[in-house]
């Protein structure tokens, strides 16, 4: 309902601002939480409730979870450990009033109990409150976030994903499906939604797009695991935690399991997936 309160985590992210933005076009209060409260405000002004969250600071959580209704859920790319490090504020929201979290997972994460989003399935499944998975799949902005340095600066792909296909998706198209399980729960109660675009290509492909796009040639280096590990340890100063997690995701593209594709987006918004080049 139009006066109830929506936290947003990761509100600053690329899916989380189009979370909140929907929210805000759909009447929603919306509650949007970042590393700090300035950096929310700096993005969206006094259109939201801009608070500071830290999963694991339990002086942050009474600012952000109490007196909201329902929460978009992200796990922050440095927590691998969900159990220790988000379960306790899980624990907190549901028992002082949340109802409803959408959870930002991954494509495949109910059959890859490495990844930290299993964990956290498993929590939201046994919690008692209504969830909605959003497993996404690869997003096309990791190629202007996670990967920027390497085309930038060495002009290659480095990641250990062999010659599987990936379904990539725009972050865009993942945040209004997010927004719409947030704003219809009933129609979404308990519910897994796999987001992914129309294409699936694999790094050799996206490779020769970015060199035509970008006019200079980029290489997929097609690394093994633990030239992965090196490279993102050494070259890309990853915490261990981190390059555990990607080194888990990118496997499942290498093992095929990331090349599905669904209609999700069709269904949920009534239009195509946003395609790679026509990315906004």
């Amino acid at each position: 309902m139009a006066g109830e309160v929506s936290l947003v985590t990761g509100a600053t992210g690329n899916v989380g601002r189009v979370v909140v933005e929907r929210l805000l076009a759909a009447g929603r209060p919306v509650r949007a939480a970042g590393r700090t409260a300035e950096s929310v405000s700096r993005m969206f002004g006094d259109r939201v409730q801009a608070v500071a969250l830290d999963f694991t600071d339990a002086s942050t959580w009474a600012s952000a979870f109490e007196g909201v209704h329902s929460v978009f859920l992200m796990r922050p790319p440095q927590l691998g450990k969900p159990k220790t490090q988000m379960v306790p504020a899980l624990d907190y929201a549901r028992d002082h009033g949340v109802q409803q979290m959408v959870f930002l997972s991954l494509q495949g994460a109910e059959g890859n109990k490495i990844v930290p989003h299993a964990a956290i399935e498993s929590w939201l499944r046994a919690s008692g409150i209504s969830w909605t998975f959003v497993r996404a799949s690869f997003f096309h902005q990791n190629l202007t976030t996670t990967h920027l340095t390497d085309i930038r600066d060495r002009n290659e792909i480095m990641v250990p994903a062999g010659r599987g296909a990936t379904a990539f998706v725009d972050a865009e198209d993942v945040g209004a499906v997010a927004a719409a399980a947030l704003l219809d729960p009933l129609s979404y109660a308990n519910t897994a939604l796999t987001v992914t675009g129309d294409e699936a290509l694999t790094y050799y492909e996206i490779a020769a797009i970015l060199t035509r796009e970008l006019g200079r040639p980029i290489r997929y280096a097609r690394p093994g695991v633990f030239r992965y590990i090196r490279h993102a340890r050494r070259t890309l100063g990853m915490q261990w935690g981190l390059v555990a997690v990607t080194t888990a995701i990118y496997t499942t593209a290498r093992l095929g399991l990331a090349a599905g594709r669904t209609e999700t987006v069709r269904e949920v918004l009534n239009r195509d997936p946003i395609g790679l080049v026509t990315s906004p």
